[in-house]
This record gives structure tokens, sequence and C-alpha cells, in this order.
């Protein structure tokens, strides 16, 4: 028996004449292979400082900064004031006569340029504003001379002219002297959320940052619109001081328990560092009774201390119950003539974040985080790791992460593991969050989905929340939507620049799906893996650019992937295959003609099935396009072909089912 079949798209489930179909069916157009394959050229060339490689090159440099601060809150006015000396390492070879920094609490400024527009209207401030930070004394000190400096502020950013350049390898010290109103609930990052028994101080982005000056751009200024951010590695030495019935926990190690913690929670805090169940260091009997504090009245002050970081931020409240557990990986240093530490997983949180499914699981989704990412992808290098239940704004620091109180699973799962996987990216591959925002939220939200899939046994899995896969579960499915969207951003789009109604499905759904598209149906696993792990490990506290990124993949995995940069990072190009021509004839081989239509050939399994129930799968490589869009592929003999389908578990982004199966009827 001989059968020639040529396939047209189904509708309803039967064969229908082409001449029937929608002109906008048939108009399809081959893919260009010159188009998809043609050389691509990256962003950045390699230099000294960069390698063609996509690792730091043998001239690479970045500047440093280390911060001591003193600050104090004033609870009845919400105002923080604070005063920081800053080392600023000049690492490059270039002399300084000016510095950079951040503050970013200007944001809340009537006046602010986010202010007014789609920006605004993205953060819902409501017309709530605040005097923002108010800058009190500057100097600086060279060569031993300290001299008071006039800063020059233009909107979130304050620029100091230097009363002599800081030569290359050369050091300055800069004094600052500030405060500011701490915003309500309104504030999101940095807020004031009143709870039952208390306010919960939640303080970020708090403190005049130095800006980075780097080898592509000299000094990174752009102003903060309320998106991330993008600060130099160094040490941190804080102190603040609060009420005495205030518990603060904040990015680092506490230095001074002995000044700030009773015994009993001390006691608690070493049972906490031997157990991997969470042990409560303040139960919700200790927020109503006073005696369960060190002090009874006044202030006290807690000093934390922490290394090779680019930020810190902290909390504070008389409301937290408080729990944690150990974290298994090596204990640390926190500091300079500090004792090792061990690691602790811990959970702050409101009696309003008690409930069925709440925050009594945080501290395990906190430790199974850092100890799955620790051992997937790269060690955490820092001694805590805390979830606080607060406002809710889902943002990320260092060592401390800011979740809502009422998140309950499996949000609660997904949002801790997301934000504590900020962690790695950007905390530990220090990545330009304001400008390349998938290397950030995309990166992070890859390795979520995985570690959504290994906890308790897949418990939260699949990953299915407006990060991604937000409609079915199924990526390959729910990302369609975005790549046939003609006004859709692309990846390599500026952070600022993408609008709310693309941040989550583009940024984060987008980014992290290509990085699972390249892990599993483009390089596998063991070669992603690899490549993936040196990547972080060669830029770990560094600044790599998306040109560093695509390069190292390349090199390390052995593969040209510039088809596939171009396809999904720098356009919105997805795979379109469909089946044409099947000739079988009974005893022999069958052919079958397959198309690409798309401008991301990705790899695409065709299967067979035949009459008996067995099944053939061929697997179509990229490659078998680089030269035409419409190619024939042979099946081993058998008889009975009884259908042929393209991608029929659903794994790539086909936008076009419709012409990927062909029943066969004898």
């Amino acid at each position: 028996m001989s059968v020639r079949l040529f396939l047209l798209p189904l509708l309803g489930g039967v064969l229908v004449p082409a001449a029937l179909l929608p002109a906008t069916v048939t108009a399809k157009t081959l893919a260009d292979p010159a188009a998809v394959f043609a050389p691509l050229t990256l962003p950045d060339a390699p230099n000294a400082y960069r390698s063609g490689s996509g690792l730091p090159g043998p001239q690479y440099w970045q500047n440093r900064t280390d911060y001591v601060i003193h600050s104090r809150i004033d609870t009845q006015a919400h105002v923080l004031h604070g005063s920081e000396t800053v080392t600023y390492s000049n690492n490059s070879p270039e002399a300084l006569d000016v510095l950079w920094l951040q503050l970013d609490q200007n944001i809340y400024r009537a006046d602010t340029r986010s202010a007014i527009g789609a920006v605004a209207s993205s953060h819902n401030l409501a017309g709530n504003h605040t005097d923002g930070m108010v800058i009190e004394h500057v100097s600086v000190v060279q060569g031993g001379r300290e001299v008071d400096v006039t800063p020059l502020i233009s909107d979130t950013r304050m620029q100091l002219t230097l009363p002599r350049t800081i030569d290359p390898h050369g050091v300055a010290f800069v004094k600052i002297d500030w405060h500011y109103t701490l915003p309500g609930p309104w504030g999101g990052r940095t807020a004031v959320t009143p709870t039952r028994e208390g306010d919960i101080y939640e303080v970020a982005q708090w403190y005049p940052r130095l800006s980075v000056y780097d080898d592509r751009r000299g000094w990174n200024t752009l102003p903060y619109l309320g998106q991330e951010f993008f600060l130099e590695y160094g040490s941190f030495d804080y102190s603040v001081t609060v009420p005495w019935n205030y518990t603060l926990v904040g990015s680092g190690a506490l230095l001074n328990p002995e000044q700030v913690l009773t015994s009993v929670e001390r006691s608690r805090l070493a049972q906490a560092a031997q157990s991997d169940t969470r042990v409560m260091i303040r139960t919700l009997d200790d927020i109503t009774d006073p005696k369960s504090h060190l002090k009874q009245n006044g202030e006290v002050t807690w000093h934390y201390g922490m290394r090779n970081t680019r930020d810190v931020a902290f909390t504070a409240s008389p409301a937290f119950v408080w729990d944690a557990a150990r974290i298994n990986l090596p204990p640390i240093v926190p500091w300079a003539n500090y004792h090792a530490v061990p690691r602790l997983a811990m959970s702050v949180y409101p009696r309003e974040g008690i409930g069925p499914h709440g925050w009594d699981r945080s501290t395990d989704y906190v430790k199974h985080a850092i100890e799955y990412f620790s051992s997937q992808w790269f060690e955490y290098p820092w001694p805590n790791a805390v979830n606080l239940g607060g406002h809710g704004a889902g943002m990320e620091y260092p060592g401390i992460v800011f979740d809502g109180m009422s998140d309950r699973d499996p949000e609660l799962f997904w949002i801790t593991t997301h934000e504590l996987g900020h962690g790695w990216f950007p905390m530990i591959v220090g990545t330009d969050e304001r400008r390349n925002a998938f290397m950030d939220e995309g990166f992070n939200t890859f390795i979520d989905v995985y570690a959504s899939d290994h906890f308790n046994n897949g418990e939260f899995a699949p990953k299915r929340d407006s990060e991604f896969a937000p409609k079915t579960g199924n990526p390959a499915q729910d990302i369609v939507p975005v790549l046939t969207d003609p006004d859709a951003p692309v990846l390599m789009t500026a952070a600022d620049s993408v609008s709310e109604k693309y941040r989550h499905s583009v940024t984060y759904f987008k980014g992290a799906y290509g990085l699972k598209l390249l892990r599993e149906q483009i390089l596998g696993p063991v070669r992603f893996d690899a490549a993936f792990r040196r990547y972080i490990s060669e830029w770990s506290f560094k600044h790599p650019s998306p040109s560093d990124f695509f390069r190292l993949m390349s090199s390390e995995a052995g593969e040209d992937l510039g088809w596939f940069w171009r396809g999904w990072y720098f356009t919105n190009a997805a795979p379109d295959y469909a089946l044409g021509e099947v000739h079988h004839d009974a005893g022999k081989s069958a052919t079958v003609q397959v198309r690409n239509y798309g401008a991301l050939p990705l790899p695409v399994l065709l299967r067979a099935e035949y009459a008996d129930g067995k099944s053939d799968e061929l697997r179509i490589p990229t490659e078998a396009w680089r030269q035409s869009s419409d190619i024939v592929v042979s099946l081993p003999a058998h008889d009975g072909l009884k259908a042929v389908t393209l991608d029929p578990d659903h794994v790539i982004p086909d936008i076009d089912r419709s012409d990927n199966r062909l029943a066969i009827t004898p």
C-alpha cells in the first residue's frame, strides 16, 4: 500500500481543502536561513577587561566601597538619622575628580522625576510624599586632610566634587550625615507598617550609596525610577539604635548579641544552630512580656557586620515572632577579628503571619532555598538568611528579603524562594539591574523553577505564578501570547522602558524560560550546568554584561548560540514548524516533509505512531535548517503508519500547532 498525503491545517478535527482556509493561514513564509544564522555582533566588544571567552579579562578591575554606618530611628516621628564613613578605593586606571552617589529615598519627593506619568502610576504612591533624603553635612578626607564638600543633588543622585583627584589605586574617605522620614506602608521597599503589637520598620535603600564606576560606561548614574539598582562591593559595619522593646534583624551577622539579647534568646539561637527544624527564638508570649527583652527602658544599639556584599538592609519591630534553624553549610567569619559563626535560616513576622499554611513554614522554605541553590549553583557566602513578613513588597537584599505577612502556601513558598534566589542574581553575580533586568529577574526565576520541583517531592511544582507559566503551568504554552504580541518588548530592553504590563511576562517569565530552553532543549543539563556554574563562579562579586554572559555560555558549552541569543533576547522570534507531504510504502521507510516558518529553530522532536502501538522518534537539530527551511526526513521501515507529530510533548513554544500533527487514514 502506498500513501501520499499533504498536511492541511486541522479545523474542527477534519482535513480541510486549502482553498477553503483563511488567507492568513496559507500566507506563511518560510524562514530565511541566511538571516536566522547570520553572525551576531554583541553590544560590547572584547578587550583587555572582558575577554572573547566571556571571562573577566587579564586587566579586569572594579572599584570598592567599604561602609561604617551609625544610625538611629526616632519611632515617634518615623525619622531615621544616620552618619556614614565610606572608604572608596579607586582600582580603575583613571584618576577620578568626582564621586556619584545614589539617594534612593528622593523617589518619595513630590518633585522627583518618577512622580509623573506611567512610572508614577506603576508604583502607586497615590499622592503620598516625603521630603526625601536630607543631606546635613558632607566632607572628604584625602591625605589626612578633611575638607567640607557642597554636594550637587540631582533628583536621586548626588555628585561630590573632590578637593583633589583620586589617583589610580588611590583611596578617599567620604563622611556624610543625613536623615529622612520613613514612608508608611505605601513606601513598599522601605516602609512603616502597623500591626496589632506595633509598627514594623522595613528599612532598605536607606543610606547614601556609591554609584558604580566601571570600564563600560564610567559613572553609572541612571536616576532611580523605582526599578532596581547597581552597586559596588565591599564590607559593611553598621549599627542601628532603636527603643528597648524592639527586635532588629538585618543583613549579615549580629556582632553584639550579649548587649541586645537575653540569655534565653542566645540559648535558643545556639539550639537553632544545631537543629534542622525551627526553634522559636521569640514566641507569641514574648511579644507581650517586657521581661523577654534585655532592657525594660531606654534604647538599644544593634551592631551588624557583613563582608563582600553590595548592600545591607534591616527590619525592626516590637511585634516580631522570631524562629530559626541551621543552614547546613560551614560556619563563616562575618567580620574581621570576629570568630566564625553558624549560619541560620530565620523568619521574623507578626502575629498576623500565623495561620493555616502561613509563616510557621517560612524557615523551612528559607533553609531549603539556601541549601538547594548552594548545592546546585554556588555556595551561599553570608552568615544568615532572613525572611521578613511585613508590608509585602516582595523585595530582596543581601541576606534578608521583605515579603508579606499575609502570604500563604503556595505563594509564600514561591515568593520566599524567589526573593532568596536573588542572593545569587544579582547579589553574588552583580549585574546592572537598572539596565538588564533579565539577568536579575529572569536568571533568578529560572533557578526558582527547579527549586519548586525539588522541594518536598514537588509539593509546589510546577512553579505557576505571576512570574512563570501563570495560566497552565506549561511555559511552552503560556509564553506564546508574549511571542506573538507585536507590542511586547524584547529582553534587551532597558528595565525602565518595560511597562508594568510586560514586566512579569517578559523580564521574569521569558527571561527564565529562555534558560530552561537552553538547558533542556539545546545544550542538555550536563553542558548547561557546567557552563552556568562557571559563569557564576567567574563573575561572583563582579559586574558581567549581557555580552559576557552570551560569550561565556557559548564558549564553555561548545556551541555557536548566536542564533538563539538573537532570536530570544534581541527579538521576540519563535519556533513555528509544520508538517508537509508524507510518503509511506508498505515495508519501506517513510519520508516526512518538515517546514520551518519560525526565526527561532529550536531542536524539535518528530514522533511517528504505528497501528501496532509502537512509535519511532527523530530529533531534528537546529543545524538541519542552516541551508533550507524545507527538508525531508526519513523514518525506519515500519508498516501501519498511523500519525506523525512535531513536538508531541509540547516542550517548545511553537506558535502555531495546527499544522504539527497529521493523522493518516489508510
